[in-house]
C-alpha cells in the first residue's frame, strides 16, 4: 500500500470505473486464468487488493510481452493491417496467421510450424518469454507457405472462395471452381498467400483464346511454332499420362536437335499466357487432352 497511490473505483454518478469493473466481472463469470499484455502488470497490483478486500479467489495472473512492429515499436496501425479481416483480405490463410501468432512470445523448443491440434496440445504459460517479439512478415509469409503446402485441397478451395468474398472478386464459376479444384496439387508448391495460389491457378481460370504476356509471347518465334506444329499430331494420339506426354514431347525436342527444357518456354505461353506456371505437364493434365490440344492449334494455326 505504500507504493500504490489511492485509486478512484466509482465516478461521481457512481458508476464503476475499469479497475473495479473488470474484477468483479471476472469474478462472477468465474474467470481462472488472466492472460493479458505486460502493459496490464500494474493493474494486477491494484486489482489484487479488490480481491483481497472482497475475500474472493484469485485467478491465475499472467502478463505476456506485447507485440512490436519491425521498428522495434508497440505495433500498431502504422505497421500496416491490425485486424484479422485484413489479413485474410491480403490472402493469408487463417491456419498458418494462428500458428504464427501462436508462436509470437510463446514456443515449443525450436518448433516453428505447428498445427491447431499441436498448438493446444503443446501451449502452456512456462513457454511464454519475456522479450517483446517482432511482427516479421518474411517469417510469416514463409509459415502461411507451409499450410498451404500442406493444406487439404477442399478446405484451401473454400478458402480461396472465402478471400475472393472478402476482396470482392468475382466468384469462381462452376467450371473455374472444378478446374481450380483438380489444379491444386500443382499450384501449392512455394506459394507464400493465396494470391499466389489464384496466379498460379491463371491457365485453369482462364478461357480460349489465350493471349500470352509481353515476356511469354517472346518464346513463341517462328522455329518453335514450327516444333509445336509437329507436336501437335504426336499429342493427339498419346496416351494422357505424365510419363507418355513426357516421351511424346522429349522425342520431338530430340527429332528438332534441342531439349526438353527448351520447349517448356513455348508451351507454357500456349497453355498459359505466362512464364511462371506449374510444369507444362501438370497444366496438360489438368487441361485435359481436348483443351491442351485446342490451345496448341490456336496457337501455331
Amino acid at each position: 500500500n505504500d507504493q500504490l497511490d489511492d485509486m478512484i473505483i466509482l465516478r461521481s454518478d457512481g458508476t464503476p470505473v475499469y479497475m473495479l469493473a473488470v474484477v468483479v466481472d471476472d469474478h462472477d463469470m468465474g474467470v481462472t486464468h488472466v492472460i493479458r499484455g505486460d502493459d496490464h502488470l500494474a493493474n494486477a497490483f491494484r486489482q489484487n487488493m479488490i480481491y483481497d478486500a472482497m475475500g474472493w479467489d484469485k485467478p491465475t495472473l499472467a502478463h505476456i510481452p506485447l507485440i512490436f512492429g519491425p521498428d522495434g515499436k508497440k505495433l500498431s496501425k502504422r505497421h500496416g493491417a491490425t485486424g484479422a479481416a485484413e489479413y485474410q483480405a491480403m490472402g493469408y490463410p487463417a491456419a498458418g496467421m494462428r500458428n504464427y501468432l501462436a508462436r509470437l512470445g510463446w514456443s515449443h523448443g525450436d518448433d516453428e510450424f505447428f498445427s491447431d491440434a499441436q498448438a493446444k496440445e503443446w501451449f502452456d504459460l512456462d513457454g511464454i518469454g519475456k522479450s517483446p517479439s517482432r511482427f516479421d512478415f518474411k517469417k510469416l509469409d514463409n509459415i502461411c507457405g507451409q499450410h498451404i503446402a500442406v493444406a487439404d485441397d477442399a478446405a484451401l478451395l473454400h478458402e480461396i472462395e472465402a478471400f475472393l468474398a472478402a476482396t470482392d472478386t468475382t466468384a469462381l464459376t462452376a467450371q473455374q471452381r472444378d478446374g481450380l479444384n483438380a489444379a491444386l496439387y500443382c499450384l501449392k508448391e512455394r506459394a507464400k498467400k493465396l494470391p499466389d495460389v489464384l496466379d498460379k491457378a491463371h491457365f485453369v481460370l482462364t478461357s480460349r483464346p489465350i493471349v500470352p504476356d509481353e515476356k511469354s509471347a517472346k518464346s513463341l518465334d517462328d522455329v518453335h511454332k514450327g516444333i509445336l506444329r509437329e507436336l501437335t499430331p504426336q499429342l493427339q494420339n498419346a496416351t494422357w499420362s505424365r510419363d507418355a506426354l513426357e516421351g511424346v514431347v522429349s522425342s520431338v525436342a530430340e527429332a528438332n536437335e534441342t531439349k526438353l527444357g527448351k520447349l517448356a518456354a513455348p508451351l507454357r505461353a500456349v497453355l498459359a499466357g505466362r512464364t511462371a506456371t506449374p510444369s507444362v505437364f501438370d497444366m496438360m493434365l489438368v487441361l485435359g487432352k481436348d483443351e491442351t490440344l485446342a490451345r496448341l492449334q490456336d496457337a501455331t494455326a
